[in-house]
């Protein structure tokens, strides 16, 4: 009975619709030579922002205590745009070149009117990946957040896909004591790649 339990769980994730890409043709667990190259620009190392020439040398970059190599980029030679909001994007690169991860987060620099409906951009991620099945936490005001002209947005989503984990955050609060114009208003996007799903051949636990 467990078995047939676990199995259905295999089938009703590997049935859930989402996106053939996760951005721009983009999409994790894609080796670093199936990774389109027209559009994209401006390449660079996360950790220091040394420049490399594309996705080819993304083993110049260091990597972290995960064994990620990460690459920022753009896909223009201007601000880069998602949804309407200009954001920062990060290419994480397994040690097999495998795209793992891909991080989207609304740049912290736009112009304050931007950055007011930041968090925006985390429903439209929400809504691309279906509505349904997320698993969402959302922290009320503290001593360290307050609302930002009666708004207060602190809220964390889940969701997991048959070879994707999203984990979604959007962000509209203000630090005590600080300028109004220092607030937080973010969306902060992160797809990883997982291993293959179990076969029906496989041994599952009894």
């Amino acid at each position: 009975m467990r078995r047939l339990m676990v199995l259905a769980a295999l089938a009703l994730v590997a049935a859930a619709p989402y996106p053939e890409n996760d951005l721009r043709g983009l999409r994790v667990g894609m080796t670093q030579a199936e990774l389109p190259t027209d559009g994209f620009a401006n390449f660079r190392c996360a950790d220091g922002g040394a420049e490399i020439s594309g996705w080819a040398d993304w083993r110049r970059c260091k990597a972290d205590s995960q064994g990620r190599h990460d690459v920022r980029f753009d896909y223009s030679q201007g601000r880069t745009i998602v949804g309407g909001h200009p954001v920062v994007l990060t290419a994480g690169f397994a040690a097999d070149g495998r795209l793992a991860e891909l991080g989207i987060v609304t740049d912290s620099s736009a112009p304050l009117f931007l950055r007011k409906k930041a968090f925006m951009l985390a429903k439209q991620a929400r809504s691309r990946y279906g509505d349904e099945g997320w698993s969402c936490r959302s922290l009320p005001p503290d001593a360290t957040a307050e609302p930002v002209g009666g708004v207060f947005i602190r809220e964390t989503c889940r969701k997991l896909l048959s070879d994707r984990a999203l984990v979604v955050e959007c962000n509209l609060f203000r630090r005590p004591g600080t300028e109004l114009r220092a607030f937080i208003g973010e969306s902060r996007i992160t797809i990883t790649a997982l291993p293959k799903p179990a076969t029906l051949g496989s041994r599952l636990p009894d």
